[in-house]
């Protein structure tokens, strides 16, 4: 079980990055495409900004779900580290509760954000629910909460996965 479960989760960040990638690259494409026409063409396209937005969004929300498996996020371990091993690894309790916590409040307000705009429109791209350019911000919590399982119960990715972990040290 815990091997299926840890199957699913490499698939799961690799679709991540991969998606938080291409979003990422377009977005690089998209806006100087933008720059391009206002000032060379002196016609600005009205879609680039917009659409850079959106794909920001899904960067930020898969790209963290992403990041917080692969042990990438940011963490401030000064003073954890200088603390005794037990209170150590009662602030990694309480860090994963926060980050429960956290996807948890992503999921709930995000699907009620999704839910409030679903019917808005967004002026550049009339056939896009704006509630769908929000979708990214609940699926992200929730892939993040899903990463808490796998850590919680599995432990980190094995080194032999894609994710690659620096060594913690004990000093």
């Amino acid at each position: 079980m815990k091997a299926a479960y840890a199957r699913a989760m490499e698939a799961l960040y690799l679709a991540c990055v991969m998606i938080a990638g291409v979003s990422l690259t377009v977005m690089t494409l998209v806006i100087p495409w933008g720059v391009y026409t206002r000032y060379v063409l002196n016609r600005g396209s009205a879609w680039p900004e917009p659409m850079a937005v959106l794909l920001m969004i899904v960067f930020t929300f898969l790209g963290a779900a992403a990041c917080y498996r692969a042990g990438a996020h940011i963490a401030v371990t000064m003073v954890v580290e200088r603390v005794p091993p037990v209170l150590q690894r009662v602030c990694a309790g309480l860090v994963h509760l926060l980050m429960g916590l956290l996807a948890a409040f992503m999921i709930y307000w995000g699907i009620l954000l999704v839910q409030t705009t679903w019917y808005q429109v967004i002026a550049e791209f009339p056939f896009l629910s704006a509630g769908i350019s929000y979708m990214p911000i609940p699926i992200g919590g929730a892939i993040t909460l899903l990463f808490l399982v796998e850590l919680v119960w599995i432990g980190p990715p094995p080194p032999s996965s894609f994710v690659h972990r620096e060594p913690v040290s004990t000093n």
